[in-house]
């Protein structure tokens, strides 16, 4: 089970929060991703199922990303298309606000559409 917490301190405040974000996985017998589920109970989250994820985590030390990427070996590979179109939209949009540039984000957005576009993903979108 992978388990994150994040901790909201308040300079202006006396309370501590702490937030659990907790993924199971089972495997099979050759370790491959069978089952995932995530529980975020802030977020009013548990145990909801998943077929994919992508997690990136910033290691300031050492100046690069962490990555943990697992999909279920049941994950239909449409599916998997969509999930990374739409996670390209997401870290786009993110990156805007994270960053302020404009115009890095707009390339990143013509890149998404272009993505989409070529893969025909835009007949997929909201058929399920």
């Amino acid at each position: 089970m992978l388990s994150l917490q994040a901790q909201n301190i308040n300079p202006n405040m006396a309370t501590k929060h702490t937030s659990d974000i907790k993924i199971a996985i089972e495997l099979d017998e050759n370790r491959v991703p069978e089952k995932m589920a995530w529980t975020a109970r802030d977020g009013g989250v548990a145990n909801e199922e998943a077929k994919a994820m992508l997690l990136s985590l910033w290691d300031s030390d050492q100046q690069e990303a962490v990555s943990i990427d697992l999909w279920t070996k049941d994950m239909p590979v449409d599916e998997m298309q969509v999930f990374f179109h739409q996670t390209l939209v997401g870290m786009t949009e993110t990156f805007r606000r994270a960053t302020g540039n404009d115009k890095m984000a707009d390339t990143m957005k013509d890149f998404t559409d272009y993505f989409s576009e070529h893969l025909d993903l835009k007949k997929d979108i909201g058929k399920k």
